[in-house]
């Protein structure tokens, strides 16, 4: 398979040395790398996709192993004077499920056989759901990010979001697998969370409906007439032929830089993430490397061949994790590839998967990885290059299109409202949540714009096309993706 086809006989400069970053990517025929590692997989919560689940068999326990004596005496105390009858096959799944949550580590979980099916399921078709990556930490579920064109994105939930409840139900405490069977469901219904965010004081309210999220996970397009930009979402199993198909167009567009956006990527398949960054870096150098307990290092490295040169810039945010920052890292530290953005969410584990006979499957963290110099990102994250923050209306709260906000209402939902509208260019006259006339006005202005009746009232449809023209206004003034092409048109020609 080529990558990149039209490429391949050209001649570029070759890299550049120095203290300052050069930007290129180096592109050649595509091998897939077969790593020692078949069976591990990263990932940035329970909606992580696994790289392959082993045929391994769980070591039986024997009755004369004497560290199993208490759990017998304890197994055989409640089967057989416990006041109610009871299930042996439950037991034994929570002595299991208990062993991993003992661990302390949000990556390592135990799932029955029917989130170990919504598990695979995740991992290369589409599924019905919101579409977000969530990990348990400290005993809350938390928003890794959402997936692009998602109804969680569409909705508003953002990076560190803090689900509180599902549908009425508290969630503290409880673990990712059981989270996603809750929070997942069937095209066209609806779940609502309740979600504390950062720096706001009053809980964010969502009704979000479920719909089928396609694992497409390569966007591309021109954003100058020779700089092209392309996202990756996740990292699933078609991901690399993805973007070889979808570099391949934009190459005979005229692409001649290109912009690789990791923002608000939650990681994936290890396989993927290493064929992608191998397209990137040169032939023998560090992608990342794996530390067991014992201290041991092995290096995985790129086996790319015959590397074009094209400037290339990475974008990466606080949505960013697991792979994404392995490709980063690698494209960073190997391949003085500049990284334009916000510090990475911090993901530095290594997990293996394991069924059991019975459909069910516990995953758990086996190993460190570092970046090719060595560093552990682990909690830390990936500092950028560039330091380049979102205008502050990219931040604006979420408003519930089921709220009415009109005359008279003091909320921070109408706060919200305000600061859409003021950056939208309709001026509320205040943004402190109070909703008064100058307020309202600015409501009708915005109605009469998008050709919808003028109520002077936010709910509905008026409250849905709100939110979507701030998306547009953010997309249209993006500083990180402006600040990119600006450092690859000082290496295009």
């Amino acid at each position: 398979m080529k990558v990149v086809k039209h490429l391949e006989n050209e001649q570029r400069p070759e890299e550049q040395t120095g203290s300052s970053k050069s930007a290129y990517i180096q592109i050649k025929k595509f091998h897939f790398v077969m790593l020692l590692f078949l069976v591990v997989f990263l990932a940035a919560g329970i909606t992580t996709f696994a790289l392959a689940f082993g045929d391994e068999k769980v070591v039986t326990a024997g009755t004369e192993r004497k560290e199993f004596e208490k759990l017998y005496n304890a197994f055989d105390t409640i089967q057989d004077n416990y006041f109610k009858e009871v299930d042996e096959k439950k037991l034994v799944n929570g002595a299991i499920d208990g062993m991993l949550q003992s661990l302390d580590d949000p990556y390592s979980d135990y799932m029955n056989e029917e989130e170990a099916s919504s598990f695979h399921e995740s991992i290369s078709s589409s599924f019905e759901g919101i579409g977000a990556e969530i990990q348990e930490k400290d005993g809350y579920i938390i928003i890794v990010s959402p997936l692009k064109g998602s109804p969680a994105e569409k909705a508003g939930l953002k990076p560190n979001d803090k689900v509180v409840s599902v549908d009425g139900k508290n969630i503290q405490g409880m673990g990712s697998t059981e989270a996603v069977l809750l929070i997942r469901g069937e095209k066209g219904t609806t779940v609502k969370l309740v979600v504390q965010r950062p720096g706001v004081s009053e809980p964010l309210n969502f009704s979000i409906v479920r719909d089928t999220i396609p694992i497409e996970t390569v966007y591309g397009e021109m954003v100058t007439d020779t700089i092209a930009k392309v996202q990756i979402t996740t990292f699933s199993e078609n991901t690399s032929t993805e973007l070889i198909t979808i570099l391949n167009d934009l190459q005979s567009q005229g692409m001649k830089g290109l912009v690789l956006d990791l923002r608000q990527n939650p990681g994936g398949l290890l396989n993927q993430a290493v064929a992608i960054s191998s397209l990137f870096v040169p032939e023998g150098k560090v992608l990342f490397k794996v530390e067991d307990r014992d201290g041991n290092i092995e290096e995985v490295k790129s086996e790319q061949k015959e590397n074009p040169d094209i400037p290339l810039v990475v974008l990466i945010d606080k949505g960013s994790a697991s792979a994404s920052e392995i490709l980063a890292g690698a494209v960073s530290e190997s391949a003085n590839v500049p990284l334009v953005g916000e510090k990475s969410f911090g993901k530095g584990t290594v997990q293996r998967a394991q069924d059991f006979a019975d459909g069910s499957n516990m995953k758990y963290t086996t190993e460190k990885w570092l970046t090719p110099e060595g560093n552990w990102i682990h909690e830390k994250g990936i500092v950028p290059d560039y330091e380049v923050a979102m205008p502050e209306y990219a931040n604006i709260s979420y408003v519930d299109p089921e709220q009415e906000l009109k005359l008279s209402v003091a909320s921070t939902q109408v706060k919200a409202a305000q600061q859409m509208l003021k950056a939208l260019g309709f001026d509320p006259g205040r943004v402190d949540g109070y909703f008064d006339e100058a307020t309202q006005n600015a409501v009708i202005e915005f109605q009469k714009q998008q050709n919808i009746e003028q109520t002077g009232i936010l709910k509905g449809e008026s409250t849905i096309l709100l939110m979507e023209k701030l998306r547009d206004l953010i997309q249209a003034n993006d500083p990180q993706v402006q600040k990119a092409v600006e450092l690859l048109q000082q290496e295009v020609k």
